[in-house]
């Protein structure tokens, strides 16, 4: 069991580092536009000296609140631990892999769950646990604070109605499962589906955790402006109602209002400073993939009439029905997807 000041004096050191590198004035202006559109209220390759765009040691966790631990050391399978962060205490479920030789580092994949969700809703339904055990990496399922994330823009819930910190909070999870086990820190990534998609966003803008993200059924909300360079795959239908692909008010409790997707991804494609996207198209999938320099890539795969559901998840259960979600599309598999990106993009080393 690590203490609690240990987990702490790690977690403000990460703190004290998190976005020290200025971006381009083209990235800032950008996203000051993106976000004026945005409606109120709401490999792996390997990384090489190129252009412009540079690789950093990884920093960033979010916010001065102190983060203490209260779990003890982790065994494979699944494990629950609590946290307090923020004057609150928080809960995660992690699940690792059987069979790992002791030692171990493994990739950390932080799995966050949508709207009206919880930590558990998302280990059973979307596959991440046995997509793990295939290739040997860690899942970790944060739980929102009353089933909601503070993604930015006004989202979501209590979460953003009282200020709660959730970049804090999983920047500290990430901190914890790092002091209980080898954690490959090149190796860290964030995704989500619907507000969890919002927040895996809010984590790329605010902190340098991440070597790539990978959101499905969500826009980008609130301010984003110095984001360090980083891996993005993002998977929408365009049939989307709650978060609709062309941005603008959608249905459902929250009444997502948000920036148009493919506008999204190309204020990532300056942020990386990526070629020209290219465009393929099977069945109804498209895939717009813009390489980057030192390995990175952003990429935007777009289902034909797909609504706002997790491809290839099992058929919807009452429980995602009450999340609104839709039928589940079959043309892919959206965590044998997300993975194959994430390995193929860990973070770089410093130039």
């Amino acid at each position: 069991m690590v203490g609690r000041e240990a987990v702490s004096q790690s977690f403000h050191k990460v703190h004290r580092h998190r976005r020290d590198m200025t971006r381009r004035d083209d990235s800032r202006a950008f996203w000051r536009q993106l976000g004026r559109r945005a409606r109120a209220g709401a490999g792996a390759a390997i990384c090489t000296v190129l252009l412009t765009a540079g690789c950093t040691a990884r920093s960033g966790a979010h916010g001065s609140a102190a983060a203490t631990a209260s779990a003890s050391a982790v065994a494979t399978g699944s494990s629950v631990s609590r946290l307090h962060v923020g004057g609150l205490e928080r809960t995660y479920r992690l699940h690792l892999p059987p069979g790992l030789p002791t030692g171990t580092r493994v990739p950390l994949v932080v799995m966050l769950h949508g709207g009206f969700g919880t930590a558990a809703q998302a280990e059973q339904t979307y596959g991440w646990d046995a997509e793990a055990d295939r290739h040997a990496f860690a899942v970790a399922y944060p739980d929102g604070l009353d089933r909601a994330w503070a993604a930015g823009g006004g989202c979501c819930g209590r979460p953003a109605a009282r200020g709660v910190d959730d970049v804090a909070f999983i920047s500290a999870v990430v901190s914890d499962i790092e002091h209980r086990h080898p954690v490959d820190t090149r190796r860290i990534y964030a995704t989500g589906i619907s507000n969890g998609g919002l927040m895996a966003y809010r984590l790329a803008c605010d902190t340098r955790l991440f070597a790539a993200i990978g959101t499905d059924s969500a826009t980008q909300l609130g301010p984003c402006s110095a984001p360090a360079p980083i891996s993005v795959l993002h998977i929408h239908g365009t049939a989307d109602h709650n978060i609709p692909y062309q941005g603008g008010r959608g249905e459902g409790p929250a009444h997502i209002d948000g920036p148009a997707v493919p506008a999204v991804l190309a204020g990532w494609r300056t942020v990386d400073h990526c070629t020209p996207p290219t465009s393929g198209t099977s069945g109804t999938v498209t895939r717009l993939t813009a390489a980057c320099p030192y390995g990175r890539a952003v990429e935007l795969i777009t289902v034909s009439g797909a609504g706002h559901q997790w491809p290839g998840s099992a058929p919807r259960t009452a429980v995602e029905r009450l999340l609104g979600l839709d039928a589940p599309s079959n043309a892919l598999n959206a965590t044998d997807t997300f993975w194959s990106f994430f390995a193929a993009h860990p973070a770089c080393p410093s130039p």
